[in-house]
């Protein structure tokens, strides 16, 4: 029957071999026995060490054994590869939603999950300053609440908030409550948004996690199960500019070849090109026509042009017509 010392000098050895052994860093018995000695207070001889080594590979820790000159072990396939945490470690940078000292607190969390040389290539690549990020910390209190009402099949409560230009979030709608059914959360233009069916108005609405005040569940089923049934996220997501809301279209657009690129990227894989003499391809797309949809097409330039329907053509007119008064 193991010891509870021999219990703690396993655990102690897997700890070793994870945080201080990778590929380009091995340890051998006697380098093992004397880190146990050192930092833990535990005399063991290197027959032990060898025993237990192959406890742990048993166990299911991918130890690889090195003989000849170098010989020694180390941890090989780990949960997460680098390159994995890498890709981790530039998507919480990268996200304005998440505070700049809940950002490091997620990336040293990241970084248990490699050996201490590796975690070192991780925190050489982080670089937040700069970067906008949120300092709202309400939004994992309110994530966990809409996962938690998503689960429970309930509705939510809360206030919404908009800013100011004193940099204050300030309550819509003199601080009324909304109550929505929440289905999902996506992350949409580096913002996390709620997407819900609102009952009072039997529709499909998205809301900024960000700017969720007060939230609370209610003890009411979820409505607006018959919308969710066949939604499609990611088609809701692409044909929703910027999260603005309006009213859906089918357009077809006039665009330069050189445009190919930033089409797909917009509206995916599944569109139909059809070539329009030498340098120009038609498309037909599915968008919520908004300002932010028109601002869109403005960017572009004169590479992209609304050929149908003639009202968004018209629309699109006015919208130019508007902005160009302004100088």
């Amino acid at each position: 029957m193991a010891t509870n010392d021999q219990k703690l000098r396993i655990l102690y050895l897997m700890h070793i071999m994870l945080k201080k052994t990778d590929e380009k860093h091995i340890l051998n018995a006697t380098d093992l026995c004397r880190i146990l000695s050192k930092e833990y207070g535990i005399d063991v001889d290197r027959r032990t060490i060898y025993s237990d080594i192959n406890t742990l590979d048993s166990y299911g820790l991918n130890i690889i054994q090195l003989k000849g000159k170098n010989a020694g072990y180390y941890v090989g396939t780990r949960k997460f590869e680098l390159p994995e945490l890498k890709l981790l470690v530039d998507a919480v940078q990268s996200s304005k939603f998440i505070t700049e000292s809940k950002s490091r607190e997620l990336i040293n969390k990241l970084e248990t999950l490699c050996s201490e040389f590796e975690a070192k290539q991780l925190s050489q690549q982080v670089v937040i300053y700069n970067r906008p990020k949120t300092k709202n910390e309400t939004i994992y209190y309110n994530v966990d609440q809409i996962h938690a009402a998503i689960f429970y099949n309930k509705q939510v409560t809360f206030q919404y908030a908009e800013w100011t230009v004193k940099k204050e979030l300030h309550l819509r709608k003199n601080g009324t409550f909304y109550i929505v059914s929440p289905w999902s959360l996506t992350w949409d233009d580096e913002n996390y948004y709620l997407i819900a069916y609102d009952e009072s108005e039997e529709k499909v609405k998205h809301y900024r996690v960000d700017k969720i005040q007060h939230i609370n569940m209610l003890d009411i089923e979820r409505k607006g199960k018959e919308y969710f049934l066949e939604f499609n996220l990611a088609l809701y997501a692409k044909k929703t500019f910027g999260m603005y809301g309006g009213k859906d279209a089918e357009i077809t657009l006039l665009c330069h070849n050189g445009l190919a690129g930033v089409i797909l990227d917009r509206f995916g894989q599944d569109i139909w090109m059809i070539p329009e003499g030498e340098n120009y391809f038609r498309t037909k797309v599915i968008v919520t026509v908004s300002r932010q949809f028109f601002g869109w097409i403005t960017g572009i330039g004169d590479k992209i042009q609304i050929i149908a329907p003639e009202d968004i053509r018209e629309e699109y007119k006015e919208y130019l017509q508007e902005v160009l008064l302004k100088y």
